[in-house]
């Protein structure tokens, strides 16, 4: 089946859903975006928040911020339906951390984490204190965009159905592997309409986009600043397309190329951590003895990973509990390592592991990806992924064509590129028609939007931020290249990314274009 790493080869560069024309838009009034009864205006009812819902990944209620202060949590009003913004209301989950310094707070500062699919009420308060400093002048505030965790978070199969699923080959060989291939992502398919068929229509990403002005409007902001990584770059790049003279300061992070279609994307993400695994094997070489796997150039330590994985495809090893580590199970277990440096010391230990029959540290890192809870349950991290790529989405890969891209993604990545290509699949069976190719970014008249880059980022390559910039619009997209390794910039501590960062945001100042860190 494809895995999450599979299904966000396409979900993290999803082209953006229009379910209703809207491009024509320009800024909403009050009574524009919430209709009749004035959603805008609505009241949000703040209390403190309580424990994470399975659908958000479970676990405590928030830890107390520093200060002794609280999070607070609310449930905001928005239309299922923009074209008809006095019929059904759907809830959203929000979450927010108050500002230190109230005489000096400037407004709301909202995030999205990316997936698309991933919790903001799990996600802010985890991530916290990367951003604390910012909580100087700003509420942090959060949310669940529509179809996931709280807000109406979107399901599908069960957790029995899913552990299931997601054992399955990803990269078929032969006739029987490809109609069990296909035939788990009919029954996927229909498991999603099944269960949450009446919002699958609405959960785009440009319905996100509106419900954030929505938002911005009942948090009493006059404009939005936001900080969007990853998916969140591009959830950005519409919102300042539909509403430019409300965006505020914003900050894009691992930014998504908005100019590529799901396959170019796909291709280039396969890349991506192809060259993540490679800057990978090249630490692994330098430490010499140090390093457990074997190999002592980078292409060695490569094909030492393709035979385990060759090896895990005729015959899986113990994982964990009776759930055994499968080939495709570690394709997704490496994938997540490689989203940070501080993550291949897991890899290592992992590939050599596995190589040696034990797959319980591989697996682990699969489910983490996969959204799977320590006792069994799942988040519906991967149901929102598949929902909201799938609305954005146009493309639908049938067999035959997915097959005759997989030459081009086998030279993309020897490790990657099968699942990646098979990936594009994904969408194939989906009950709900895709709205375009690509999003529209373009923001004239927006503010500066601070763009960063990652030379070594895999899951959103680095060209990615050079074209967001672009097309946001010359004097809007302010390009910043961190030279460093990871997926997001600021949260990775570097001194110069967060000075560049914090002083636009906190300031007003911003940075050169073209600045470059370290």
């Amino acid at each position: 089946m494809p895995t999450p790493a599979a299904l966000r080869a396409t979900a993290v560069l999803a082209a953006t859903a229009v379910l209703v024309s809207l491009s024509g838009c320009s800024d909403n009034g009050d009574k524009e975006t919430g209709g009749g009864r004035d959603l805008a205006a609505q009241t949000l009812d703040w209390a403190d928040c309580p424990a994470p819902s399975a659908a958000e990944g479970g676990g405590a209620s928030p830890s107390p911020l520093p200060g002794g202060d609280t999070w607070q949590c609310a449930f905001m009003d928005v239309p299922r339906d923009y074209a008809k913004p006095d019929g059904d209301t759907i809830e959203l989950a929000l979450i927010r951390a108050k500002a230190r310094d109230t005489k000096n707070r400037i407004g709301s500062l909202i995030f999205n984490f990316g997936g698309p699919g991933g919790s903001g009420l799990t996600g802010l308060p985890s991530l916290a204190p990367e951003y604390e400093g910012l909580r100087s002048r700003y509420d942090l505030v959060s949310f669940d965009p529509r179809g996931v965790g709280r807000s109406v978070g979107v399901q599908c199969k069960d957790d029995e159905e899913l552990d299931a699923y997601y054992a399955q080959d990803s990269t078929p060989d032969d006739a029987a592997e490809e109609k069990t291939f296909t035939d788990g992502l009919a029954s996927y398919a229909d498991a999603c309409e099944e269960n949450s068929g009446e919002e699958l229509p609405y959960v785009g990403t440009t319905n996100a986009a509106r419900d954030m002005d929505l938002m911005r409007q009942a948090l009493g902001d006059d404009k939005l600043h936001y900080f969007g990584i990853s998916y969140g770059t591009e959830l950005g790049g519409v919102y300042a397309h539909l509403f430019p003279k409300k965006v505020g300061r914003a900050v894009f992070d691992a930014v998504v190329d908005p100019t590529q279609t799901s396959e170019r994307g796909s291709l280039t993400q396969a890349k991506g951590f192809q060259l993540a695994f490679e800057n990978f094997a090249e630490d692994c070489v330098r430490r010499g003895d140090a390093c457990t796997l074997p190999g002592d150039s980078v292409k060695e330590i490569e094909d030492f990973v393709v035979d385990l994985l060759e090896r895990l495809d005729k015959k899986p090893v113990k994982g964990i509990g009776d759930r055994d580590l499968t080939q495709s199970h570690a394709t997704n277990g490496i994938a997540q390592t490689l989203y940070s440096r501080e993550y291949w010391k897991y890899l290592e230990q992992g590939l050599d592991d596995a190589d040696g029959g034990n797959g319980e540290l591989l697996l682990s890192l699969s489910d983490s990806m996969n959204g799977r809870n320590p006792d069994g349950t799942y988040s519906n991290l991967a149901a929102a992924n598949a929902a909201i790529n799938c609305v954005d989405d146009k493309a639908r890969y049938d067999m035959e064509r997915a097959k005759s891209q997989l030459p081009a993604f086998r030279a993309a990545s020897r490790l990657f590129g099968e699942a990646w290509g098979w990936g594009l699949m994904g969408c194939s069976a989906w009950p709900v028609d895709g709205q375009w190719d690509t999003p529209d970014v373009s923001a004239p008249g927006s503010a500066p939007i601070l763009v960063i880059g990652t030379t070594g980022d895999p899951a959103t390559p680095y060209a990615g931020a050079k074209r967001m910039a672009e097309e946001l619009g010359k004097g809007v997209g302010i390009e910043l290249t961190y030279k460093g390794e990871g997926h997001g910039a600021y949260s990775g501590g570097d001194k110069c990314v967060r000075g560049a960062v914090d002083a636009y945001l906190l300031r007003g100042k911003v940075p050169a274009d073209g600045t470059v860190c370290p």
